[in-house]
């Protein structure tokens, strides 16, 4: 089910996160369905179970899933389109801390989408 790069610079957590994110976004993962168990996930992909925990930690305090203690991490029942509103939030709010203006982060999502029709 997962498919982890551990040559990849991004951490194993967030690929886990991104991974369950996709397939949440996908629906292939709706709200109530359960995921692997920490050790379970940790086993089938030679990692430590640390690190699949940080990324359950970081997947709950963004409301993606929750913990029943001894019984599991579900995926929670989420507005999608909120979800990717605070993504695109997550990534533009570096970039407006450090000083761009709105109006320069507006001009590069327009060369982006530009770039995209041309392809």
């Amino acid at each position: 089910m997962f498919f982890l790069n551990t040559q990849s610079k991004e951490p194993i957590f967030e690929q886990i996160q991104n991974q369950i994110l996709r397939f949440i976004q996908a629906g292939v993962l709706a709200p109530g369905d359960r995921l692997p168990s920490v050790r379970q996930l940790a086993q089938e992909n030679g990692i430590n179970p640390n690190t699949v925990s940080k990324a359950y930690i970081e997947l709950e305090k963004n409301g993606y899933v929750y913990n029943i203690p001894k019984k599991g991490v579900y995926v929670s029942d989420i507005d999608l389109k909120q979800s990717h509103s605070n993504q695109i939030v997550k990534v533009l709010q570096p970039l407006k801390d450090s000083g761009i203006p709105k109006q320069e982060l507006m001009d590069a999502i327009e060369i982006l989408y530009k770039e995209e029709a041309t392809c």
